[in-house]
């Protein structure tokens, strides 16, 4: 190696330019191959993306500005369909009831799906138990809410039999303007709450054991160790679960179609129960769309703001 001009020590050698090199004809046409491929499993799904999630939003917004009741053209009123909404003393009624259903199922569910999946992962590892917890997911909706429609029912059902026995005066759960909101919010809750519950389990399987080795031998209790370990580290996990079941309730319908019909008094007639009557029963489609683009801002603020105030992006296991 040269000595340098002073001759303390001696001058580096330049490294040798790098040569970029063309890549083959056999990489390219394997790359070729690997992107057809890539497109070939892509396009089911973004076709079906398209066709059913795409190109409908795009029609809901076109008919939201537009005075549409399907047996005529669409005549196009601009905002008018949205200045409209602000006077809708029904719209506003239905946002403020969702709001209602939204606070109880989301409460409820999530403390119940939590405490749930806490005891799977502490107590038991069975597949069983995993099993049975998440079943009441397996049934549709509907035969959910027809069950608990005839149980409840305030002449012949088994539960107001059961008050009844006990002295207590019989609840007209799906009938008082009082618990009918409630009553549908506990009926989901029951049937979502596994699912949920097996969501937060799979968070729950990520934080490593030696964490709870190491507070356990520190003496911690359980309950301490919930609060210190298991819910810091499970907040990415319960973040994306919170705007899953945030979105699932915006949209409930089934259960109050099949068991009260918006009833009694407006009392159950959530957002999408209202699309439904203005877009299929009064035929009124432009402000039926325009209803339903405000509830996909809605929906899409939601998601946003939970996703900030939760940090979803960020995790403690680092």
């Amino acid at each position: 190696m040269p000595a340098s001009p002073s001759g303390d020590r001696p001058a580096p050698v330049p490294a040798p330019a790098r040569v970029d090199r063309a890549p083959s004809p056999g990489s390219r046409a394997r790359r070729r191959r690997e992107a057809l491929v890539a497109a070939a499993f892509i396009a089911p799904s973004l076709l079906g993306f398209s066709v059913f999630y795409l190109w409908p939003t795009l029609r809901g917004l076109w008919f939201s500005l537009t005075d549409f009741d399907f047996f005529t053209p669409p005549a196009f009123v601009g905002l008018g369909n949205y200045a409209r909404l602000l006077e809708d003393a029904t719209f506003w009624n239905a946002m403020v009831v969702t709001l209602q259903y939204v606070a109880v199922n989301i409460g409820v569910q999530t403390v119940v799906a939590l405490g749930i999946a806490v005891l799977m992962h502490r107590l038991t590892t069975s597949t069983l138990v995993r099993s049975v917890v998440v079943m009441p997911y397996l049934v549709a909706n509907v035969v959910v809410a027809l069950v608990f429609f005839w149980m409840l029912d305030a002449q012949i059902g088994i539960v107001n039999e059961a008050l009844t026995g006990l002295g207590l005066d019989p609840v007209a759960f799906f009938g008082d303007e009082t618990w009918a909101v409630p009553t549908i919010a506990l009926v989901n809750v029951w049937r979502h709450m596994g699912y949920t519950a097996l969501l937060i389990f799979a968070g729950l399987q990520m934080i490593p054991g030696h964490l709870y080795e190491a507070a356990r031998t520190e003496g911690a209790s359980e309950w301490r160790m919930f609060w210190s370990i298991t819910l810091p580290l499970l907040r990415p996990v319960l973040a994306v679960v919170l705007v899953i079941t945030m979105i699932g309730s915006f949209q409930v319908f089934d259960t109050v179609a099949v068991t009260t019909a918006g009833g009694p008094a407006d009392a159950t007639r959530v957002l999408q129960y209202y699309i439904f009557d203005l877009a299929f029963q009064r035929l009124d489609y432009g402000y039926a769309s325009a209803v339903s683009v405000v509830l996909l801002v809605i929906l899409m603020a939601v998601a946003a703001l939970q996703l900030r105030l939760t940090r979803a992006h960020q995790s403690d296991l680092g």
